[in-house]
């Protein structure tokens, strides 16, 4: 009797044992995702915060031209957007039809100006930023979509070249 009273006890204990460690188990793995839940929410607030400063850069890792292939990009490509200025330095693949000249100083969606129709909108995945900028060739227009979690697609139309597209980040511009 004494035995089975033991071996009662044993396997009673090997239980409150097994659901005890389920529980702590459990327990971890809603941390995890609260910490995964918490940093979501802290890197919304950021972009917020960027896109609302008007200071920030967009780095291109993607050129979709609007005929031919998308290009993954190797280099830096980047767009600065300031309160009083943007400045690009993209490259650009595509059709040039007047005021372009080929092997010129004039090799890439490179500009700087300041933006003029200076807009942002919010919608339920992403913030809508929309500029134009008078370059000292041409005039562009750009439409930035940044998304909560800061990636981004940027569209500019010319009047001397196809629209191109690039998707990248946001991010925090650091000053030189």
């Amino acid at each position: 009797m004494k035995t089975k009273l033991n071996y009662h006890l044993a396997v009673f204990l090997m239980l409150v044992f097994t659901a005890f460690s389920l529980t702590n188990a459990i327990a971890q793995e809603k941390s995890k995702k609260q910490i995964k839940e918490e940093k979501k929410v802290e890197k919304q607030k950021q972009i917020a915060l960027l896109v609302e400063s008007k200071e920030f850069v967009f780095v291109a890792s993607r050129v979709m031209p609007q005929s031919g292939r998308s290009k993954n990009l190797t280099s830096d490509y980047t767009v600065e957007f300031h309160p009083d200025s943007i400045k690009s330095d993209l490259p650009f693949f595509g059709r040039a039809y007047s005021g372009v000249g080929y092997g010129g100083d004039d090799n890439g969606m490179k500009f700087e100006g300041k933006p003029t129709d200076y807009s942002i909108e919010k919608t339920k995945k992403a913030y809508i930023i929309k500029a134009n900028v008078r370059g000292e060739h041409d005039s562009y227009s750009l439409m930035l979509s940044v998304y909560f979690e800061g990636s981004a697609y940027l569209n500019i139309n010319s009047n001397n070249r196809s629209s191109i597209s690039y998707d990248g980040d946001i991010e925090e511009f650091k000053k030189k």
